[in-house]
């Protein structure tokens, strides 16, 4: 189930904002910009409100066949810094171990869109990711890593712009570190 996003109250907090920094919200070329900014938030967090384990919904039982680790590399990630309302962009990759079930691979973008679209933090995103594969298919493991440049640093403050946080989260089988060491040099593999 999917929050709604009150587009009016976003619009008129858009109007005060502008008005708060010297503008005027009815010039002709400010005059959209509210109803612009409510239309971007509505997308920028449709992601509220969404049960990412629904999106592991269509796994398929495998018994023993399933393989040794399932690897889904670049995965394009877009959220919102909940601190500074700023974006951040970058790159999800996730691995698993299956144990007795299996998901197609574009289950994993609509799970990563579903819990980037909200106010987030990367380190708690890595870690609902995490917990969502864990949930939806009970693997033996799973190994989520997340690599993004973010607006807070890049824009204001530091104003680092080639700064990336990259944070892991594990569970089971693949937070042992010699099988975490392995996938993180395939996810290596092809960067740069």
């Amino acid at each position: 189930m999917t929050a709604s996003i009150d587009r009016q109250r976003v619009a008129a907090a858009v109007r005060e904002l502008l008005g708060a920094i010297g503008q005027d919200p009815d010039s002709d070329e400010l005059a959209a910009t509210p109803q612009r900014v409510a239309d971007a938030y509505a997308e920028f967090f449709a992601g509220v409100g969404v049960d990412p384990v629904a999106l592991l919904a269509d796994a398929v039982a495998v018994g023993d066949d399933t393989g040794e680790r399932v690897l889904v590399r670049d995965i394009t990630l877009r959220s919102m810094c909940e601190h500074h309302l700023l974006p951040f962009r970058g790159k999800a990759h996730i691995a698993y171990r299956p144990a007795q079930k299996v998901v197609g691979l574009g289950a994993f973008a609509r799970v990563v869109d579903a819990l980037a679209a909200r106010p987030q933090l990367q380190e708690r995103l890595g870690e609902q990711i995490a917990e969502a594969v864990d949930e939806g298919l009970a693997p033996e493991g799973v190994l989520v890593v997340l690599e993004a440049s973010h607006g807070c640093v890049a824009d204001r403050g530091v104003k680092q712009i080639e700064a990336k946080a990259i944070t892991i989260a594990s569970r089971g089988s693949l937070a042992e570190p010699g099988t975490r060491g392995e996938i993180l040099a395939l996810i290596g593999s092809s960067e740069r």
